[in-house]
């Protein structure tokens, strides 16, 4: 059974950092993007970060020069380095990956179950 596990979210004062992770666990062979979405309250999802398995990267121009993606491949995991933190980065923070092939199926779009970030001021 496939799964995204996220871990490194948690309470953080405004310009402090926090490290996400996330690990896909099961029987895969192969994905092909992997990334952070992140929704506030009242808001739509968006995308924060993606990241292929050749490392390119993509980021929301807000994120842009303070926040990292990168991905261990042989691990079929990917971090997110959020740096410079602000109260607007609050959100839950889920892991996607995108052309996700597992010994049973293949998945377009796959989510974990997201983790809390929060940023105060």
């Amino acid at each position: 059974q496939v799964q995204l596990v996220e871990s490194g979210g948690g309470l953080v004062q405004a310009g402090g950092s926090l490290r996400l992770s996330c690990v896909a666990s099961g029987t895969i062979f192969s994905i092909e993007t992997m990334g952070w979405y992140r929704q506030a309250p009242g808001k739509p999802r968006e995308l924060v970060a993606a990241i292929t398995s050749g490392d390119t990267g993509d980021y929301a121009e807000s994120v842009k020069g303070r926040f990292t993606i990168s991905r261990d491949n042989a691990k079929n995991t990917v971090y997110l380095q959020m740096n410079s933190l602000k109260p607007a980065d609050t959100a839950v923070y889920y892991c996607n990956a995108k052309g996700l092939r597992s010994a049973t199926h293949y998945y377009l779009n796959f989510w974990g179950q997201g983790t809390q970030v929060t940023v105060s001021s």
